[in-house]
């Protein structure tokens, strides 16, 4: 059943408070919502942008009972919430609990996207050495990945290498068949509480060391690939229930369209939208969320936007100052190698 929409005014609550929720924040307040940010971090980029802010661990539940009593309606901005954080919550959570649950595991998100009859990597589970020996000879060598916790190339390795287990800290893991794949795309889809779906053009994804460089519009792949991935996207949100924006990443193939991995949030590769459409997909979120219409999806612009990683957000003024250039800061004040400081959206007129 559809709620009833927010008002302007409503109170929304933000878990965690990084780039996602500073930019969540700040599509709401356009749409005359205040958030209410819940991070740990005292530091919280989010936090510089919302009206108010609650710094507590995740299973404080006096902190969270006071957070979710201030808030009309609660969203999360990264998959890791534990979701005891979730169960202490009152007022209404999107995305649901499930889409956390798959999406926090690698081996049930394998096991729901194959479920629903979509193509994945071969993959085996792994819990021990043995696992491993089991798996790879029937895998051959592939990509050990913990089952939990990985991210920007984080808690995987590439096999054969020395002491695979030691290397992400013996976790429960599994091991993914290499995919012989073109290109690699991404779909950002997002799904109303009354079940509208609108998506996004599919964008293709270029990685530097397990970290997303630059995504690019359009993709190059034929209209029937896009279709397709759209398809999937739109499936997978269905099955899940699904209410807010989905990022959904994906390997072109010669067999076809291979989901790679699902994450239940706005998504890096969905910030070229910020420039290229009217309704990005942070104000996407906040609509779906929030009860609202969403907004048209449909692109004005080709763009290409690359992530500013680490010292390269030193060079902010030469960037500022080029032509077509829309620059995006996020508001950290260590600059860390590997840390994503802001991006830059490159907008060109739409090729016909």
């Amino acid at each position: 059943m559809t709620a009833v929409p927010l008002d302007p005014g409503a109170v929304i609550g933000i878990l965690g408070g990084g780039q996602l929720g500073r930019m969540l924040s700040m599509a709401a307040a356009r749409l005359g919502f205040r958030c209410h940010i819940y991070d740990p971090d005292l530091a919280a980029p989010a936090a510089q942008v919302a009206q108010s802010a609650t710094h507590a661990g995740w299973e404080d539940a006096a902190a969270l009972e006071s957070f979710s009593a201030a808030c009309d309606v609660v969203t999360y901005e990264f998959e890791n919430i534990p979701l005891v954080t979730l169960d202490a919550l009152r007022a209404p959570v999107h995305p649901g609990r499930r889409a956390l649950e798959v999406s926090q595991d690698r081996l049930t998100e394998k096991h729901f996207l194959a479920d629903l009859g979509l193509r994945v990597a071969p993959f085996e589970q792994v819990d021990d050495a043995a696992g491993l020996t089991q798996a790879t000879a029937k895998l051959g060598d592939g990509i050990l990945k913990t089952r939990r916790f990985g991210y920007d190339g984080k808690g995987q390795v590439r096999l054969p290498c020395p002491d695979p287990l030691d290397a992400i800290g013996n976790a429960p893991a599994i091991v993914e068949a290499l995919v012989p794949f073109e290109r690699e795309i991404s779909v950002i889809v997002a799904r109303a509480q009354d079940g509208q779906t609108v998506s996004y053009d599919p964008g293709e994804n270029l990685h530097e060391n397990g970290i997303l460089r630059r995504t690019t519009i359009p993709a190059s792949v034929a209209a029937s690939v896009a279709a397709e991935a759209r398809e999937a996207a739109t499936r997978i949100a269905a099955a899940l229930d699904y209410v807010g924006v989905l990022g959904v990443e994906l390997f072109v193939a010669p067999e076809g369209i291979v989901v790679n991995e699902i994450a239940p949030r706005v998504h890096n590769s969905g910030h070229w939208t910020m420039n290229g459409c009217a309704v990005d997909q942070f104000e996407q979120h906040i609509r779906a969320i929030a009860g609202w219409p969403l907004g048209d999806g449909a692109r004005h612009a080709d763009v290409t936007m690359e992530n500013l990683i680490g010292e390269e957000v030193a060079g902010v003024l030469r960037l500022a100052a080029a032509p077509g250039h829309a620059l995006h800061l996020y508001g950290k004040a260590q600059v860390r190698s590997g840390r994503k400081m802001g991006h830059i959206n490159r907008v060109s007129p739409l090729a016909r």
